[in-house]
């Protein structure tokens, strides 16, 4: 798997961030945090605040809180100035979910538990695309970027393509870019891009030659389903991810990252991966990506396919986001077709958000 990125050297000049912004307290703290992990200067920052209008109220209890942490004196003096603007407003809203006691953990499996987990989702894995049948599909990949670092993403396009898997090999074919069609060749297109979702990301991770590490982390649910939750970790010896930067240079890094492995039949329902310690002398200072499964239809026959996935870069300042969805399944065959819908919504985030485990209860003595 291959990820490529072309990035215009102008593009930072020629973007200005738009003014008013509208955002919740909770969403300015998220980009402040961000921008103090970035060492942006005082003022920057502080210019940027003044664009801002909050949506709930702000108090001088949050800036003590940022000043902790490393907010400059100069965005403080902003921030009081929003905490006049929005002394009116309401505060924000508090979860009432976590404000009730928490449950009880889950006891996390024991030891045979989770070396039976691992091997068992080793050999869906490594057998997983024999599994698959030939099919076509619809993939959008919406790609966004920021100049600023403060992840404050713009739209750049939104692109679409034919994605064919015949005889175990992907083939994909660009059908549009924002709605207009494109004769352009995939292989082509400019911008960051990337392949490999069925199956080889799984394949890399889970091959016995990786000598990958597995730990168990925790218990989450997707998608209604519990899962098991693994971290682990792959040398660079042993790695087989390319992360290339303008088709000129191009590394294999080391990589680690996190499996949700679902508990009644161990299939790996979300894999992310993201690059460790990526030399000082490359362009990409930064490359991680999430990937989502999914039981998907095909003539009658349901399948674990790819539903979304997400891949986040960072060069310098610069962040670029590509969130592709998987749509439109067919099963391959000369009449099969792909169509697209210009106004296709994207996935709910309801459905890739990792929900809150409730106590399970036991079915009552007899």
């Amino acid at each position: 798997m291959k990820w490529r990125a072309i990035v215009v050297a102008c593009l930072c000049a020629a973007l200005v961030l738009a003014q008013g912004m509208k955002m919740s307290v909770g969403q300015l703290k998220s980009v402040l945090r961000s921008s103090i992990k970035l060492q942006h200067q005082d003022k920057q920052v502080a210019d940027y605040v003044k664009k801002v209008t909050l949506t709930e109220k702000l108090t001088e209890r949050d800036i003590e809180e940022l000043l902790g942490e490393g907010l400059g004196p100069k965005a403080a003096d902003a921030l009081r100035g929003l905490v006049t603007a929005s002394a009116p407003l309401l505060p924000p809203v508090k979860d009432p979910v976590a404000q009730k006691a928490p449950l009880p953990p889950m006891p996390p499996p024991d030891s045979e538990e989770q070396a039976r987990v691992i091997a068992e989702a080793r050999e869906l894995a490594l057998n997983y695309t024999k599994r698959l049948p030939d099919f076509i599909c619809l993939q959008v990949t919406r790609r966004y970027y920021d100049p600023s670092g403060l992840e404050m993403y713009h739209l750049m396009d939104t692109v679409a393509a034919r994605l064919s898997y015949f005889e175990q090999k992907e083939d994909y074919k660009l059908i549009s870019v924002n709605g207009n069609l494109s004769q352009t060749e995939f292989e082509k297109l400019g911008g960051a891009t990337s392949s490999g979702e069925f199956g080889t990301m799984l394949r890399q991770i889970f091959e016995p030659s990786t000598e990958a590490e597995f730990v168990w982390e925790r218990w989450a649910k997707l998608r209604g389903k519990i899962c098991h939750v693994y971290s682990y970790r792959v040398l660079q010896s042993k790695s087989q991810w390319h992360v290339s930067w303008q088709r000129q240079l191009e590394i294999v890094p080391a990589y680690r990252g996190l499996i949700y492995v679902e508990r009644d039949v161990p299939m790996v329902l979300r894999v992310t991966m993201e690059a460790d310690n990526m030399p000082a002398s490359f362009p990409i200072q930064e490359a991680k990506s999430t990937l989502d499964y999914d039981f998907t239809d095909i003539a009658g026959s349901p399948f674990l396919l790819p539903l979304r996935a997400e891949m986040r870069m960072r060069e310098s300042k610069l962040l670029m986001k590509n969130q592709t969805e998987f749509r439109n399944y067919r099963k391959f065959g000369a009449e099969a077709t792909i169509t697209f819908d210009t106004d296709m919504e994207p996935i709910p985030e309801d459905k890739l958000k990792e929900e809150k485990i409730k106590e399970e209860k036991k079915p009552p003595e007899k």
